[in-house]
């Protein structure tokens, strides 16, 4: 899989690291907040078929963290 890098241009996948669904809420208080928040917070994730915006980082090269979106059936990537 190719994954279009802003700063860098296209690369192979095995050159990122996964961060995650982009725009995920932190907790608004986060001192308040008890076990059972952070778990949803940190663990549980929607996983939908189709298109979901994502967190990468360019781990083997520039390491900057950008937002891709990316079909979950295709793969197809396209810039956020």
């Amino acid at each position: 899989m190719l994954i279009p890098c802003p700063w860098c241009g296209e690369r192979e996948d095995n050159e990122f690291t996964y961060g995650g669904p982009a725009q995920v809420a932190y907790p608004s208080d986060p001192e308040a907040a008890d076990d059972a928040s952070w778990a949803r917070y940190v663990f549980f994730r929607a996983n939908p078929k189709g298109k979901l915006a994502e967190r990468w980082v360019h781990s083997a090269g520039c390491r900057r963290w950008f937002n891709v979106v990316r079909d979950t059936v295709t793969h197809q990537i396209t810039p956020a």
